[in-house]
């Protein structure tokens, strides 16, 4: 729920096969991180799929607000694309997509601001003192883009070039992506 109004997720796992693409529903409320994503689409796509190197798509939509593609090709790191990277940071599926990779921060610095903090106690609630609210600065690299993050070229070689990606909008990118790679009907029975 946000706001009183229920916030509307669609999640889908395709994975092509010698016969085209299957689909099935994905549901993630065990994910919590990119790494879970990435081994319940390789489990899926092991159910569906003998061949273990088949190209497993898994997309996530927030309705009105933002897509992503993941995309895994075997045992290769997955490759990741988000249209709305500021609207995906306000949601808790877009988070997991949302590497430091791909927002240009280096995980260590996050690691030393953690061991900047001073911690005297006051996190207990031992302490009547005011503590100061950290800034958050663009400059530190927490600001997240409004516009689209992470791997432009994704579908490219299943017919979907970077413009064409680019110029999706959320609501209808999924089934138009699934319409060019053939796979609308399948996709259609997991929606």
């Amino acid at each position: 729920m946000n706001s009183g109004r229920v916030t509307v997720y669609f999640a889908a796992l395709l994975a092509r096969t010698e016969d085209g693409w299957e689909a099935s529903d994905t549901e993630l409320d065990n994910v919590e991180t990119l790494s879970d994503l990435t081994d319940l689409a390789r489990e899926a796509a092991a159910e569906i799929s003998e061949n273990y190197d088949d190209t497993v798509l898994v997309f996530i939509e927030q309705e009105g607000a933002w897509f992503g593609v993941v995309r895994i090709d075997g045992e290769e790191d997955p490759r990741i694309f988000v249209s709305n990277g500021a609207a995906a940071s306000r949601s808790a599926y877009g988070e997991i997509l949302l590497t430091d990779e791909m927002l240009g921060r280096d995980p260590d610095d996050r690691a030393d601001d953690l061991d900047a903090l001073d911690l005297d106690g006051t996190e207990d609630g031992e302490s009547g003192v005011d503590v100061p609210e950290p800034e958050v600065t663009e400059a530190a690299g927490e600001a997240v883009p409004s516009g689209a993050l992470g791997d432009t070229e994704i579908l490219s070689d299943l017919g979907v070039p970077e413009k064409d990606l680019l110029g999706l909008v959320s609501g209808d990118a999924l089934n138009e992506i699934a319409d060019i790679l053939g796979a609308a009907e399948v996709l259609e029975t997991v929606r």
